[in-house]
């Protein structure tokens, strides 16, 4: 058994145990419990069906009992394990620079009749262009993005989002709160390239760059593509017949090649997966805003927010579904070649989170559970943030533990999944503050012959 298998493994296998440690001392009530379960997470066998099959890991040395008394009852200081999750090394892109995913994962629960604070989910049905709303409870995730094509992301934190929440004050405050822990944690100094923030549609990407434009980032967001658009102020010339000056150039209609004009930068790269890649960019333009919606309580003039603008074409897709143009707006007003190529790049990266997802559902298990109160679904959150987390810390210490019908891997190429089966054999060489459990007698329970005959409150549904 071989787990630990790098020269170099003295410094991760420090930063895993010292990791370990921060996260338990997060853990202020049923602090023991919650850290086994966390633990059991990354060593069970196989995915995760079930909350309770966790009990059955060897690393969870407590009682079922223990384990949803934990669940509901524990208490997590979600401040203090965002500060340690900030801390740790993230990964960065070919320039060094930090780029951040925001994206929603729905945790569905259609028959969660009892579950307070449910909205409407929005989610993909399996035939084309099918979309559905089911409950459930969405949360907002912010990843940490690498460079060239992998399934690991780094989560530094994650926000349930309430009935009714306006999804883009919500990522405002989020991605503040992310930039800032990054900010004190020392993962970016002045003078370092701004931290790149990627959105998908159905995030107003203009309005969350004015209301974060005290940081030290770029906002990069792919626009609809019937989106129409506003050119700079056309040069102030005398109007002999009076009237105000205009506020807003020409339209630029995405949907229209006549009233695009001449593009600024145009690119064409050689992909592996879509062939030729072609950008076209215009630079500043900006949307036209109206006092209403997210803009109603404005009483300031309506801001002019300026910005580039990227058409994405490729020659193919590897599904081989329908080759759509990509509209992307980047809050950066001036941009040349190389900024505009690494764009589109980093924003196809986005899609990275989308493994990450996979895992924590189908794998790990974090939406198996069927929680009723919403507090305990966010301290199991965490625990799956925390279990990923180490996953993520013990890539470089762990054996490629392959089935004989997989191809050998390299360290540096293993999955989550792979890293997962040799966690096991490498729980024995890192830090467990849990301590033991205490024999306990168990209790009386219910008496023979009675019923339950308190009835759970139902709630009715929030859009």
């Amino acid at each position: 058994m071989i787990s630990v298998h790098h020269l170099d493994s003295g410094p991760a296998l420090g930063a895993l145990s010292g990791f370990r440690r921060e996260f338990h001392r997060c853990l202020t009530r049923r602090a023991d419990g919650l850290f086994e379960l966390a633990d059991a997470v990354p060593c069970a066998d196989g995915p995760v069906r079930t909350l309770v099959g966790l009990s059955l890991a060897p690393e969870h040395r407590r009682g079922h009992g223990c384990l949803y008394d934990a669940v509901n009852n524990g208490r997590v200081d979600p401040e203090r394990l965002r500060d340690a999750l900030a801390g740790l090394p993230l990964p960065r892109a070919a320039d060094g620079r930090l780029v951040l995913a925001v994206d929603v994962s729905p945790w569905l629960r259609p028959d969660g009749n009892t579950c307070p604070d449910r909205s409407f989910c929005h989610t993909y049905g399996r035939g084309r262009n099918e979309h559905r709303m089911i409950p459930g409870r969405p949360y907002s995730f912010v990843a940490a993005l690498a460079a060239g094509g992998t399934s690991w992301t780094a989560l530094p934190d994650a926000v349930r989002l309430p009935p009714g929440a306006d999804v883009a004050a919500v990522t405002v405050v989020q991605v503040r709160g992310v930039v800032e822990r990054l900010i004190a944690a020392g993962q970016w100094s002045p003078g370092d390239p701004e931290i790149l923030v990627v959105l998908d549609a159905g995030y107003d990407a203009p309005r969350i760059a004015y209301l974060v434009a005290d940081l030290p980032v770029r906002i990069l967001g792919r626009m609809r593509s019937d989106r129409v658009l506003r050119r700079p102020i056309p040069p102030r010339a005398h109007n002999p017949l009076g009237g105000r000056f205009p506020k807003h150039g020409g339209e630029f209609v995405f949907g229209d090649p006549a009233t695009w004009g001449t593009e600024h930068v145009t690119t064409g790269t050689d992909t592996r997966l879509y062939g030729t890649a072609t950008a076209q960019a215009w630079n500043r333009l900006h949307p036209r805003l109206t006092r209403r919606n997210a803009w109603i309580d404005h009483t300031a003039p309506l801001p002019i927010i300026e910005g580039t603008v990227i058409r994405l074409t490729v020659q193919r897709l590897p599904s081989g579904g329908v080759n759509k143009p990509v509209w992307l707006w980047c809050s950066d007003v001036d941009a040349d070649t190389a900024e505009i190529d690494r764009w589109w790049r980093m924003f196809l990266r986005r899609f990275d989170i989308e493994h990450t997802f996979r895992m924590l559902k189908q794998t790990l298990g974090w939406t198996r559970p069927r929680l009723r109160d919403p507090d305990a679904a966010d301290r199991w959150t965490w625990l799956i943030l925390a279990a990923h987390t180490q996953l993520r810390l013990a890539r470089p210490l762990v054996a490629d533990l392959r089935h004989p019908w997989e191809r050998p891997a390299e360290p540096a190429r293993l999955t989550p999944s792979r890293v997962r089966r040799g966690f096991r054999n490498l729980h024995t060489k890192i830090a467990r503050p849990a301590a033991a459990p205490k024999p306990v007698r168990p209790g009386p329970g219910r008496p023979a012959g009675s019923k339950n005959r308190v009835v759970a409150q139902r709630f009715r549904n929030v859009t």
